[in-house]
């Protein structure tokens, strides 16, 4: 069995902007990739709103923090094959990092973190597959995505994610070449585009696990 841990915010967890609230837990990107990768796989769903690379937002009343929450993962999934981490969309609120080398600093600590961590029993790091989110885009009547989320800096996530995986090392997946934001909001996937991200992630999950279809 290999086990993959999904470590992301409300693209992960499944915010529905057309109908509110949550997608469908088959609609949800990691049940999709599950599905699609068939037996021999476990898809473990850590998905949190507002979850940012490595930033406080002292805003909420609940740990939106990361780097705070991917030890603490590391040890209660362990032992682990694959983590997948998409973040950076939270990162590029006005009031958090409004530019892209935030995302970019917050998701090389990350990195830094599983490569790093006490690993208990013999047990190794897994490897690390870091994905760019898709763009934001503008919304139906013509403003900006919330919290001051600028259209154009979401653009520059996937060439910085895509440098740091190449200099650390990591597997690195666009999913902005597969699925589009809503223009409800400009910053979620309706289910269609949520679910169009785990289908296209189960090829190179394969690839980067030495299996084939």
């Amino acid at each position: 069995m290999k086990t993959i841990l999904a470590f992301g915010d409300s693209l992960t967890w499944g915010t529905d902007p057309v109908a509110g609230g949550r997608h469908r837990f088959e609609d949800r990107w990691p049940s999709v990739l599950e599905a699609e990768l068939g037996g021999g796989y476990r898809v473990i769903p850590e998905g949190l709103s507002g979850r940012t690379t490595a930033f406080d937002d002292l805003t909420v009343a609940f740990e939106r923090n990361g780097a705070k929450a991917l030890p603490m993962l590391l040890a209660s999934h362990a032992p682990l094959d694959l983590i997948i981490i998409m973040l950076g969309s939270n990162d590029l609120k006005a009031y958090i990092s409004p530019t892209v080398h935030g995302a970019a600093a917050g998701m090389g600590r990350l990195v830094e973190i599983v490569r790093s961590f006490p690993y208990a029993w013999g047990m190794t790091a897994p490897r690390i597959m870091i994905v760019s989110p898709p763009h934001f885009c503008y919304r139906d009547g013509g403003e900006g995505p919330p919290a001051g989320r600028l259209v154009p800096e979401s653009h520059k996530l996937a060439a910085a994610y895509r440098a740091l995986a190449e200099t650390r090392g990591c597997t690195f997946f666009d999913a902005a070449t597969v699925a589009a934001a809503c223009p409800i909001d400009g910053v979620h996937l309706d289910a269609a585009n949520t679910r169009a991200i785990g289908k296209a992630l189960a090829a190179p999950v394969r690839a980067l696990l030495g299996e084939t279809a």
